[in-house]
This record gives C-alpha cells, sequence and structure tokens, in this order.
C-alpha cells in the first residue's frame, strides 16, 4: 500500500500536470488535484469506524456495493 499524498485509496487517482492556457494561447504549468475528502465508514462487523482519505467517485461505488463487500472485493 503506498502513502502518498494526493492519493486516493481505493480508486488510485493522483495529481497529474498539464498547462494552463491563457486566451492569447500562451502556456504554463499547472497542477490537476483529484476530488479528494476525509470519509469515515462503518463496519459492523467490527465494530468500528475506518476513516481513509478518497475520491468522490469512490465514495459513489462504496455506496453503491457497501464497504464489506467493496474491501472483501478488493483486498
Amino acid at each position: 500500500m503506498v502513502f502518498m499524498s494526493k492519493y486516493c485509496f481505493i480508486t488510485g487517482k493522483k495529481s497529474i500536470f498539464g498547462n494552463r492556457r491563457s486566451y492569447s494561447m500562451n502556456t504554463s504549468s499547472r497542477k490537476f488535484l483529484p476530488n479528494l475528502h476525509y470519509h469515515r465508514f462503518w463496519l459492523s462487523k467490527e465494530k468500528r469506524f475506518i476513516k481513509i482519505r478518497i475520491t468522490a467517485k469512490a465514495i459513489r461505488i462504496i455506496n453503491k456495493l457497501g464497504i464489506e463487500k467493496f474491501l472483501k472485493k478488493n483486498k
């Protein structure tokens, strides 16, 4: 498991680099950051919360599948 800043634990999304373009099409470097959030999930089998830093897309995936089913599938 890799611990990085600006990194999603579930989807693996991380920051990428690109160009900022002005109206006159001049370029300068910029960084695109993922939409990260700290979120707590309740594990009913272990009777505890886990707190992970994940993207908004990962939150939607977990809400659809359920955290325990998702963790069992992706361990």
